[in-house]
């Protein structure tokens, strides 16, 4: 199983990128996120996958989030 992190996510077109370790780019599908209900992901956040390739080059699979991405700044709760 591959380790990256998020590096954008567009929730209305449902999909985005998982930069991995190795600094390669993965395309991700909403589709391709284990979960219930509204799947997305959050820039930042640090997720496992599996990798499979298609004619446009490298996806992620099996989607899952192991750290989330920090919420923002506390101050801004303030």
């Amino acid at each position: 199983m591959a380790t990256g992190t998020v590096k954008w996510f567009d929730d209305a077109k449902g999909y985005g990128f998982i930069e991995r370790a190795d600094g390669e780019d993965v395309f991700v599908h909403y589709s391709s996120i284990v979960g219930e209900g509204y799947k997305s992901l959050a820039e930042g956040s640090d997720v496992e996958f599996d990798v499979e390739q298609d004619s446009k080059g490298p996806r992620a699979t099996n989607v899952v989030v192991t750290k989330a991405a920090p919420s923002g700044d506390a101050t801004s709760m303030w």
